[in-house]
């Protein structure tokens, strides 16, 4: 089962993250904190997957932005997450028209709702793009706005 989801940037900043189960905060800024730092001061021919405090992570770096995802247990296959994480990088591009930190950043509200029609209760429930943004696509329509890329 996914526990977190993480956003950041190069320079270790949390843009987005979205938690399955329950951690205080402080527990929440220090796991982050000790999780963005691994993962930043890995090099590039280093391998995606590490264990840190009985949780799997699973990350890779896409431009200037990190996912990375915290799994438990050995239940979940390390090769799926990347695959989850490269769909839904392809989501938020196809989305955003070619997604970076700053649209993260301004419509955090709608990177949300995508994450969310993707993953529920910390379980994959989607992964059709088509699928995902089908709701975003009538909220679009509900709001007035032409949204072309769902033409």
């Amino acid at each position: 089962m996914i526990q977190f989801i993480l956003m950041v940037n190069k320079q270790g900043q949390t843009r987005l993250s979205s938690y399955y189960s329950w951690l205080s905060m402080s527990e929440r800024v220090a796991l982050e904190s000790e999780i963005i730092r691994k993962c930043l001061s890995r090099s590039e021919l280093q391998c995606s997957f590490l264990e840190f405090r009985g949780y799997r992570i699973t990350y890779r770096r896409y431009a200037s932005l990190f996912f990375i995802v915290g799994t438990d247990g050995e239940e979940e296959n390390e090769l799926g997450m990347l695959e989850f994480i490269h769909t839904l990088v392809e989501t938020l591009d196809k989305y955003f028209e070619s997604v970076c930190e700053l649209d993260i950043m301004f419509n955090l509200e709608k990177a949300h709702f995508i994450l969310d029609e993707m993953v529920m209760n910390g379980m994959i429930v989607e992964t059709n793009k088509g699928n995902i943004l089908r709701p975003m696509a009538l909220l679009a329509r509900e709001s007035g706005k032409d949204e072309s890329i769902f033409k």
